[in-house]
Protein backbone atom coordinates (compact mmCIF):
# COMPACT_ATOMS: atom_id res chain seq x y z
CA UNK A 1 0.00 0.00 0.00
CA UNK A 2 2.72 2.64 0.48
CA UNK A 3 4.55 1.44 -2.61
CA UNK A 4 0.86 2.13 -4.34
CA UNK A 5 0.58 5.87 -2.04
CA UNK A 6 4.21 6.90 -3.25
CA UNK A 7 3.35 5.91 -6.69
CA UNK A 8 0.33 8.28 -7.08
CA UNK A 9 2.40 11.06 -5.22
CA UNK A 10 4.95 10.88 -7.92
CA UNK A 11 2.16 11.24 -10.51
CA UNK A 12 0.66 14.56 -8.66
CA UNK A 13 4.56 15.53 -8.90
CA UNK A 14 4.70 15.09 -12.12
CA UNK A 15 1.25 16.87 -13.46
CA UNK A 16 2.23 19.48 -11.29
CA UNK A 17 5.69 20.23 -12.22
CA UNK A 18 3.96 20.21 -16.20
CA UNK A 19 2.28 23.40 -16.83
CA UNK A 20 1.19 22.47 -20.17
CA UNK A 21 -0.71 19.24 -17.80
CA UNK A 22 -2.07 21.97 -15.16
CA UNK A 23 -3.43 24.64 -18.30
CA UNK A 24 -5.38 21.27 -19.89
CA UNK A 25 -6.34 20.48 -16.47
CA UNK A 26 -7.59 24.35 -14.96
CA UNK A 27 -6.96 26.68 -17.35
CA UNK A 28 -9.01 24.85 -20.77
CA UNK A 29 -12.12 24.38 -18.30
CA UNK A 30 -11.99 28.05 -16.86
CA UNK A 31 -11.71 29.42 -20.89
CA UNK A 32 -14.50 27.51 -21.98
CA UNK A 33 -17.08 28.28 -19.19
CA UNK A 34 -16.00 31.82 -19.58
CA UNK A 35 -16.29 31.90 -23.54
CA UNK A 36 -19.64 29.67 -23.68
CA UNK A 37 -21.07 31.86 -20.66
CA UNK A 38 -20.46 35.18 -22.22
CA UNK A 39 -20.31 34.26 -25.90
CA UNK A 40 -23.91 31.70 -26.19
CA UNK A 41 -26.74 34.08 -25.97
CA UNK A 42 -30.09 34.60 -27.93
CA UNK A 43 -30.51 38.08 -26.71
CA UNK A 44 -29.02 40.87 -28.33
CA UNK A 45 -26.82 43.67 -26.98
CA UNK A 46 -25.54 47.25 -28.47
CA UNK A 47 -26.69 46.12 -31.57
CA UNK A 48 -25.84 48.83 -34.56
CA UNK A 49 -28.90 49.95 -36.07
CA UNK A 50 -29.73 53.65 -38.35
CA UNK A 51 -32.90 56.17 -38.38
CA UNK A 52 -34.73 57.39 -41.39
CA UNK A 53 -37.32 59.54 -39.33
CA UNK A 54 -39.38 61.25 -42.38
CA UNK A 55 -41.91 62.77 -39.90
CA UNK A 56 -39.02 64.28 -37.25
CA UNK A 57 -41.80 65.39 -35.08
CA UNK A 58 -42.18 65.02 -30.98
CA UNK A 59 -43.39 61.63 -30.99
CA UNK A 60 -41.14 59.89 -33.26
CA UNK A 61 -38.25 61.53 -31.61
CA UNK A 62 -39.48 60.26 -27.76
CA UNK A 63 -39.73 56.79 -29.64
CA UNK A 64 -36.64 57.31 -31.24
CA UNK A 65 -35.06 58.30 -27.59
CA UNK A 66 -36.67 55.32 -25.72
CA UNK A 67 -34.82 52.77 -28.18
CA UNK A 68 -31.60 54.67 -27.73
CA UNK A 69 -31.80 54.28 -24.22
CA UNK A 70 -32.57 50.25 -24.09
CA UNK A 71 -29.36 47.82 -23.91
CA UNK A 72 -30.68 46.62 -26.70
CA UNK A 73 -29.86 49.03 -29.89
CA UNK A 74 -26.99 51.81 -30.48
CA UNK A 75 -27.86 54.24 -33.15
CA UNK A 76 -25.06 54.62 -35.54
CA UNK A 77 -26.29 56.96 -38.21
CA UNK A 78 -29.73 59.41 -38.91
CA UNK A 79 -30.11 58.74 -42.50
CA UNK A 80 -31.60 61.77 -44.90
CA UNK A 81 -33.25 59.60 -47.24
CA UNK A 82 -33.76 55.98 -48.29
CA UNK A 83 -31.32 56.24 -51.34
CA UNK A 84 -28.67 55.57 -48.29
CA UNK A 85 -30.32 52.40 -46.95
CA UNK A 86 -28.63 49.74 -48.77
CA UNK A 87 -24.78 51.15 -49.27
CA UNK A 88 -25.24 51.35 -45.14
CA UNK A 89 -25.90 47.71 -45.31
CA UNK A 90 -22.95 47.09 -47.35
CA UNK A 91 -20.66 48.26 -45.18
CA UNK A 92 -21.99 45.55 -42.48
CA UNK A 93 -21.74 47.91 -39.92
CA UNK A 94 -25.41 48.67 -39.39
CA UNK A 95 -27.85 45.77 -38.87
CA UNK A 96 -30.71 47.13 -39.18
CA UNK A 97 -32.73 50.47 -40.21
CA UNK A 98 -35.99 51.94 -38.34
CA UNK A 99 -38.28 53.69 -40.81
CA UNK A 100 -40.76 56.76 -39.66
CA UNK A 101 -43.28 57.09 -41.91
CA UNK A 102 -44.33 61.42 -43.02
CA UNK A 103 -46.23 62.58 -40.66
CA UNK A 104 -46.30 60.30 -37.88
CA UNK A 105 -47.60 61.85 -35.31
CA UNK A 106 -50.54 63.51 -37.38
CA UNK A 107 -51.16 60.35 -38.16
CA UNK A 108 -51.61 58.77 -34.92
CA UNK A 109 -53.78 61.39 -33.81
CA UNK A 110 -56.20 61.50 -36.49
CA UNK A 111 -56.57 58.11 -37.91
CA UNK A 112 -55.59 56.32 -34.80
CA UNK A 113 -52.33 54.75 -35.98
CA UNK A 114 -48.67 55.17 -37.70
CA UNK A 115 -46.28 52.79 -39.02
CA UNK A 116 -42.66 52.00 -38.27
CA UNK A 117 -40.93 49.55 -40.74
CA UNK A 118 -38.08 47.29 -39.62
CA UNK A 119 -35.53 46.47 -42.36
CA UNK A 120 -33.13 43.88 -41.56
CA UNK A 121 -30.53 42.69 -42.61
CA UNK A 122 -30.97 39.04 -42.47
CA UNK A 123 -27.56 37.55 -43.76
CA UNK A 124 -28.25 35.97 -39.83
CA UNK A 125 -31.52 35.49 -39.83
CA UNK A 126 -31.30 34.79 -35.93
CA UNK A 127 -30.40 38.11 -35.52
CA UNK A 128 -32.84 39.90 -37.75
CA UNK A 129 -35.64 38.26 -36.18
CA UNK A 130 -34.64 39.01 -32.47
CA UNK A 131 -34.03 42.66 -33.56
CA UNK A 132 -37.63 43.01 -35.51
CA UNK A 133 -38.85 41.45 -31.93
CA UNK A 134 -37.28 43.69 -29.85
CA UNK A 135 -38.41 46.75 -31.59
CA UNK A 136 -41.74 45.47 -32.02
CA UNK A 137 -42.00 45.10 -28.31
CA UNK A 138 -40.22 48.76 -27.64
CA UNK A 139 -43.13 50.04 -29.68
CA UNK A 140 -45.38 47.82 -27.99
CA UNK A 141 -44.73 49.51 -24.94
CA UNK A 142 -44.89 52.92 -25.53
CA UNK A 143 -48.19 52.19 -27.25
CA UNK A 144 -49.65 50.91 -23.95
CA UNK A 145 -47.91 53.94 -22.30
CA UNK A 146 -49.62 56.61 -24.41
CA UNK A 147 -52.84 55.01 -24.51
CA UNK A 148 -53.40 54.63 -20.86
CA UNK A 149 -55.79 57.95 -20.63
CA UNK A 150 -57.21 57.64 -24.29
CA UNK A 151 -60.60 56.08 -25.33
CA UNK A 152 -59.31 55.73 -28.77
CA UNK A 153 -56.08 53.85 -28.55
CA UNK A 154 -53.47 54.68 -30.92
CA UNK A 155 -51.97 51.79 -33.05
CA UNK A 156 -48.42 51.82 -33.69
CA UNK A 157 -47.76 49.03 -36.33
CA UNK A 158 -44.17 47.96 -37.03
CA UNK A 159 -43.89 46.15 -40.38
CA UNK A 160 -40.74 44.13 -40.91
CA UNK A 161 -38.79 43.60 -43.78
CA UNK A 162 -35.97 41.46 -44.57
CA UNK A 163 -33.52 42.15 -46.93
CA UNK A 164 -30.90 40.13 -48.75
CA UNK A 165 -32.51 36.66 -46.79
CA UNK A 166 -36.32 37.13 -47.48
CA UNK A 167 -37.40 33.76 -46.34
CA UNK A 168 -35.02 33.87 -43.74
CA UNK A 169 -32.92 30.87 -44.85
CA UNK A 170 -30.82 29.62 -42.23
CA UNK A 171 -28.73 27.87 -44.96
CA UNK A 172 -27.88 31.45 -45.98
CA UNK A 173 -25.37 31.89 -42.53
CA UNK A 174 -24.13 28.87 -42.61
CA UNK A 175 -22.87 28.23 -45.94
CA UNK A 176 -20.63 31.36 -45.39
CA UNK A 177 -20.11 29.94 -41.72
CA UNK A 178 -18.92 26.27 -42.02
CA UNK A 179 -16.92 26.92 -45.18
CA UNK A 180 -14.73 29.26 -42.59
CA UNK A 181 -14.31 26.85 -40.06
CA UNK A 182 -13.66 24.01 -42.47
CA UNK A 183 -10.97 26.19 -44.42
CA UNK A 184 -9.67 27.15 -41.19
CA UNK A 185 -9.26 24.02 -39.27
CA UNK A 186 -8.50 21.64 -42.07
CA UNK A 187 -5.65 23.93 -43.67
CA UNK A 188 -4.33 25.13 -40.06
CA UNK A 189 -4.56 21.38 -38.85
CA UNK A 190 -2.97 19.89 -41.38
CA UNK A 191 0.11 22.91 -41.65
CA UNK A 192 0.57 22.44 -37.78
CA UNK A 193 1.66 18.68 -37.91
CA UNK A 194 4.45 19.03 -40.66
CA UNK A 195 6.76 20.45 -38.93
CA UNK A 196 6.49 18.36 -35.63
CA UNK A 197 5.83 15.38 -38.14
CA UNK A 198 9.67 15.82 -39.20
CA UNK A 199 10.36 16.15 -35.65
CA UNK A 200 8.99 12.81 -34.67
CA UNK A 201 9.89 11.11 -37.93
CA UNK A 202 13.82 12.20 -37.31
CA UNK A 203 14.34 13.88 -40.58
CA UNK A 204 14.39 17.62 -39.33
CA UNK A 205 18.00 17.18 -39.18
CA UNK A 206 17.95 17.19 -42.36
CA UNK A 207 16.04 19.96 -42.88
CA UNK A 208 18.16 21.73 -40.63
CA UNK A 209 21.82 21.37 -42.78
CA UNK A 210 19.73 21.58 -46.38
CA UNK A 211 21.11 24.42 -48.16
CA UNK A 212 17.39 26.30 -48.06
CA UNK A 213 16.60 29.55 -46.80
CA UNK A 214 13.98 29.41 -43.63
CA UNK A 215 11.08 31.23 -46.00
CA UNK A 216 11.70 28.66 -48.73
CA UNK A 217 11.12 25.60 -46.59
CA UNK A 218 7.90 27.66 -44.84
CA UNK A 219 6.70 28.09 -48.76
CA UNK A 220 7.71 24.45 -49.47
CA UNK A 221 5.68 23.27 -46.55
CA UNK A 222 2.89 25.37 -47.65
CA UNK A 223 2.48 25.14 -51.61
CA UNK A 224 0.57 21.56 -51.48
CA UNK A 225 -1.63 22.60 -49.03
CA UNK A 226 -2.53 25.44 -50.49
CA UNK A 227 -3.87 23.59 -53.82
CA UNK A 228 -5.71 21.04 -51.56
CA UNK A 229 -7.69 23.43 -49.45
CA UNK A 230 -8.63 25.96 -53.24
CA UNK A 231 -9.91 22.19 -54.38
CA UNK A 232 -11.66 21.93 -50.91
CA UNK A 233 -12.85 25.92 -50.96
CA UNK A 234 -14.08 25.18 -54.89
CA UNK A 235 -15.93 22.09 -53.82
CA UNK A 236 -17.79 24.19 -50.97
CA UNK A 237 -18.92 26.88 -53.09
CA UNK A 238 -20.31 24.66 -55.80
CA UNK A 239 -22.44 22.84 -53.31
CA UNK A 240 -23.58 25.66 -51.54
CA UNK A 241 -24.72 26.87 -54.52
CA UNK A 242 -26.14 23.83 -56.59
CA UNK A 243 -27.36 21.74 -53.45
CA UNK A 244 -28.13 24.31 -51.43
CA UNK A 245 -29.16 27.52 -53.62
CA UNK A 246 -27.08 29.35 -52.28
CA UNK A 247 -26.58 32.69 -54.01
CA UNK A 248 -23.42 34.85 -55.43
CA UNK A 249 -24.53 37.94 -55.88
CA UNK A 250 -20.86 39.47 -56.20
CA UNK A 251 -17.77 38.37 -58.38
CA UNK A 252 -16.62 35.18 -58.80
CA UNK A 253 -13.30 36.47 -59.16
CA UNK A 254 -13.28 38.44 -55.81
CA UNK A 255 -14.67 35.36 -53.68
CA UNK A 256 -12.19 33.05 -55.13
CA UNK A 257 -9.18 35.45 -54.56
CA UNK A 258 -10.18 36.58 -50.39
CA UNK A 259 -11.18 32.47 -50.15
CA UNK A 260 -7.06 31.77 -51.56
CA UNK A 261 -5.91 34.74 -49.14
CA UNK A 262 -7.67 33.21 -45.93
CA UNK A 263 -6.84 29.98 -47.11
CA UNK A 264 -3.00 31.14 -47.12
CA UNK A 265 -3.87 33.31 -43.60
CA UNK A 266 -4.99 29.89 -41.89
CA UNK A 267 -2.06 27.57 -43.42
CA UNK A 268 0.63 30.32 -42.27
CA UNK A 269 -0.78 30.25 -38.73
CA UNK A 270 -0.84 25.91 -38.73
CA UNK A 271 2.89 26.67 -39.85
CA UNK A 272 3.32 29.15 -36.75
CA UNK A 273 1.68 26.13 -34.51
CA UNK A 274 3.87 23.69 -35.85
CA UNK A 275 7.36 25.69 -35.47
CA UNK A 276 6.36 26.32 -31.45
CA UNK A 277 5.09 22.80 -30.49
CA UNK A 278 7.50 19.47 -29.99
CA UNK A 279 4.59 16.77 -30.88
CA UNK A 280 2.56 16.39 -33.39
CA UNK A 281 0.06 15.54 -30.79
CA UNK A 282 0.60 19.02 -29.32
CA UNK A 283 0.20 20.88 -32.85
CA UNK A 284 -3.28 18.92 -33.13
CA UNK A 285 -4.61 20.25 -29.22
CA UNK A 286 -3.20 23.39 -30.10
CA UNK A 287 -4.88 23.80 -33.30
CA UNK A 288 -8.46 22.09 -32.23
CA UNK A 289 -8.56 23.69 -28.74
CA UNK A 290 -7.14 26.96 -29.86
CA UNK A 291 -8.90 27.89 -33.03
CA UNK A 292 -12.44 25.57 -33.25
CA UNK A 293 -13.63 27.34 -30.46
CA UNK A 294 -13.06 30.62 -30.81
CA UNK A 295 -13.60 30.62 -34.14
CA UNK A 296 -17.48 28.81 -33.68
CA UNK A 297 -18.21 30.90 -31.15
CA UNK A 298 -16.37 34.39 -31.92
CA UNK A 299 -16.37 34.96 -35.17
CA UNK A 300 -20.05 35.60 -35.61
CA UNK A 301 -20.96 33.03 -37.48
CA UNK A 302 -23.02 31.43 -34.76
CA UNK A 303 -23.63 34.17 -31.95
CA UNK A 304 -23.52 38.44 -32.78
CA UNK A 305 -20.16 39.67 -31.49
CA UNK A 306 -21.68 43.20 -30.81
CA UNK A 307 -23.61 41.08 -28.09
CA UNK A 308 -20.68 39.99 -26.13
CA UNK A 309 -18.67 41.45 -23.48
CA UNK A 310 -16.44 44.18 -24.83
CA UNK A 311 -13.02 41.92 -23.95
CA UNK A 312 -14.36 39.08 -25.85
CA UNK A 313 -15.45 41.79 -28.90
CA UNK A 314 -11.66 42.78 -28.66
CA UNK A 315 -10.14 39.48 -28.80
CA UNK A 316 -12.56 38.58 -31.80
CA UNK A 317 -10.20 41.03 -33.69
CA UNK A 318 -7.63 38.73 -33.77
CA UNK A 319 -9.36 35.95 -34.94
CA UNK A 320 -9.02 35.88 -39.54
CA UNK A 321 -12.03 34.01 -39.16
CA UNK A 322 -14.53 37.18 -38.23
CA UNK A 323 -13.14 38.96 -41.18
CA UNK A 324 -12.97 36.39 -43.61
CA UNK A 325 -17.10 35.57 -42.72
CA UNK A 326 -17.55 39.60 -43.21
CA UNK A 327 -15.90 39.10 -46.42
CA UNK A 328 -17.70 36.27 -47.68
CA UNK A 329 -21.05 37.05 -46.65
CA UNK A 330 -20.44 40.59 -48.46
CA UNK A 331 -19.82 39.11 -51.52
CA UNK A 332 -22.36 35.96 -51.89
CA UNK A 333 -25.32 37.65 -50.35
CA UNK A 334 -24.86 41.46 -50.57
CA UNK A 335 -23.02 41.89 -53.60
CA UNK A 336 -20.71 44.30 -52.41
CA UNK A 337 -17.21 44.98 -54.58
CA UNK A 338 -13.61 45.32 -53.19
CA UNK A 339 -14.60 48.84 -52.13
CA UNK A 340 -16.64 47.60 -49.32
CA UNK A 341 -14.22 45.01 -48.30
CA UNK A 342 -11.25 46.72 -48.53
CA UNK A 343 -10.30 47.15 -44.96
CA UNK A 344 -10.84 43.46 -43.95
CA UNK A 345 -8.68 42.31 -46.52
CA UNK A 346 -5.69 44.39 -45.76
CA UNK A 347 -6.51 43.09 -42.00
CA UNK A 348 -6.14 39.39 -43.37
CA UNK A 349 -3.11 40.41 -45.35
CA UNK A 350 -1.13 41.87 -42.37
CA UNK A 351 -2.44 38.69 -40.51
CA UNK A 352 -1.11 36.31 -43.20
CA UNK A 353 2.22 38.37 -43.13
CA UNK A 354 2.55 38.29 -39.65
CA UNK A 355 2.05 34.32 -39.54
CA UNK A 356 4.66 33.88 -42.13
CA UNK A 357 7.15 36.86 -40.53
CA UNK A 358 6.85 34.86 -36.96
CA UNK A 359 6.99 31.40 -38.38
CA UNK A 360 10.38 32.38 -40.34
CA UNK A 361 11.64 34.09 -37.35
CA UNK A 362 10.70 30.36 -34.65
CA UNK A 363 12.25 28.19 -37.63
CA UNK A 364 15.52 30.57 -37.70
CA UNK A 365 15.72 30.43 -33.92
CA UNK A 366 16.12 26.25 -34.15
CA UNK A 367 18.64 27.18 -36.94
CA UNK A 368 20.91 28.60 -34.39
Amino acid sequence: MKRFIGFVKKEFYHIFRDKRSLFILFGMPIAQIMLFGFAITNEINNVDIAILDKSQDATTEEIINKISASNYFSIQQYLKNESEIEPIFQKGKVKAVLVFENDFSKKLTTESNATVQIIADATDPNTANTISNFTSSILQKYQQEINQELKIPYRIIPETRMVYNQELKSVFMFVPGVMTIILMLVSAMMTSISVTKEKEMGTMEILLVSPLKPYLVIIGKVVPYILLSVINAVVIILMSIFIFKMPVQGSFLLLGLESILFIISSLALGILISTISETQQTAMMISLMGLMLPVILLSGFIFPVASMPMPLQVISNVIPAKWFIIIIKGIMLKGVGLAFVWKETLILLGMTVFFMALSVKKYKIRLE
